[in-house]
């Protein structure tokens, strides 16, 4: 039996309409949240290919998020390899803090900003009490990683290959995409996007799976 996890940045608007798909074909996700960055109503973050991109209020993030698993992107998005320690230490404890305050639920994953780390900085995320950090490098095996503090994914959602690597990943275990939901700029898109869900929750020989559920049982 395949296990196949996923994750998804940032905490934007178009959350909302990913949740409503996942749990519609009873998919598990993780949602990798800056605490930092949500105000009480929505804000426009930046702009993506000619949209506007929103962040949630956090009036309205308990609801989006309910019944998923929340982790840590770090208190603001800033590259944490280019910081001092204090302050990547800051951003990563203080991140984490406020999510576990705001949902009540441990926080145990990171998702690097941009992708970028650093020995120190796996260092300061193993610190702060989380159990793995994914980074945004696809790999054909993703698991067990070599560094729980450098997880890196099988490939991003919208990968050309991902119905190849899903296949393919049924030989060792575990499939991880990831991605931001503000990437589904048409409705094909999220057609698309919702097919492979519904073909995912179908497949007798595949379940989803929680993230941290991966580490459990590892020393």
């Amino acid at each position: 039996m395949m296990t196949v996890v996923q994750c998804w940045d940032d905490g934007v608007t178009t959350d909302m309409r990913l949740t409503d798909i996942l749990r519609r074909h009873g998919a598990k996700a993780t949602f990798n949240l800056n605490a930092g960055l949500h105000e009480k109503n929505r804000t426009l973050s930046f702009v993506y290919e000619g949209t506007e991109v929103r962040r949630l209020g956090r009036d309205e993030m308990r609801e989006a998020y309910d019944g998923f698993t929340i982790a840590n992107h770090s208190l603001t998005h800033p590259r944490l390899d280019q910081m001092p320690v204090e302050a990547v230490r800051r951003e990563i404890m203080e991140g984490r803090s406020r999510l576990q305050q705001f949902f009540g639920q441990p926080v145990l994953g990171f998702a690097y900003p941009f992708g970028a780390y650093s020995e120190t900085v796996m260092d300061l995320v193993r610190e702060a009490g989380h159990v793995y950090a994914r980074t945004d490098r696809g790999v054909d095996d993703p698991f067990p990683p070599e560094n729980a503090m450098s997880f890196h994914p099988s490939c991003h959602f919208l990968a050309p290959d991902l119905r190849l690597r899903y296949e393919k990943a049924k030989a060792h275990g575990v499939i991880y995409f990831w991605g931001h939901s503000y990437e589904m700029t048409t409705e094909a898109m999220w057609e698309a996007f919702e097919e492979t869900v519904r073909r995912i929750s179908a497949d007798p020989g595949s379940r989803w799976g929680e993230l941290v559920d991966l580490f459990k049982h590892r020393d």
